[in-house]
């Protein structure tokens, strides 16, 4: 079984291409992925190949910064470059693209149109002293 599931924040804004036979949208990013238990805060960076509908899609809402999910499977490839050096590339093809944060893709930082954001990981901030608390 070939199956990976990541979450993490774009790199670099999504590139779209279309293939030269059948003109199929391909679209390639970038993805950080957070280390759980590192102490220096490290992360995993990993090439996302996103094929047709959903291709186009990335590249004109997704931007660098944003938190996605990808679903898919790991592929290896290798090819030769024009000085003939062996290279190995390492990507996830993936089936399913889902958008953990939405705005304007020209916004700035990542976060939503016309705002700050800061990921507080869906917990708001409280007053210790704060009598609306219901609970």
């Amino acid at each position: 079984m070939n199956q990976v599931i990541l979450i993490g924040r774009l790199a670099r804004d999504p590139e779209l291409r279309f293939t030269a036979g059948s003109g199929k949208a391909v679209a390639t990013f970038s993805i950080a992925v957070n280390r759980p238990f590192s102490k220096e805060k490290e992360a995993d960076f990993f090439r996302v190949v996103v094929f047709g509908k959903t291709g186009e899609n990335c590249a004109n809402y997704l931007a660098k910064g944003r938190m996605v999910a990808v679903q898919g499977r790991i592929q290896n490839n290798n090819y030769e470059t024009q000085s003939g050096e062996k290279r190995y590339t390492t990507e996830v093809i993936a089936d399913q693209v889902e958008f953990l944060e939405w705005g304007n893709k020209a916004s700035s930082g990542g976060g939503f149109e016309g705002s700050s954001y800061v990921d507080t990981n869906g917990f708001q901030a409280i007053d210790e002293d704060d009598d609306d608390i219901p609970f």
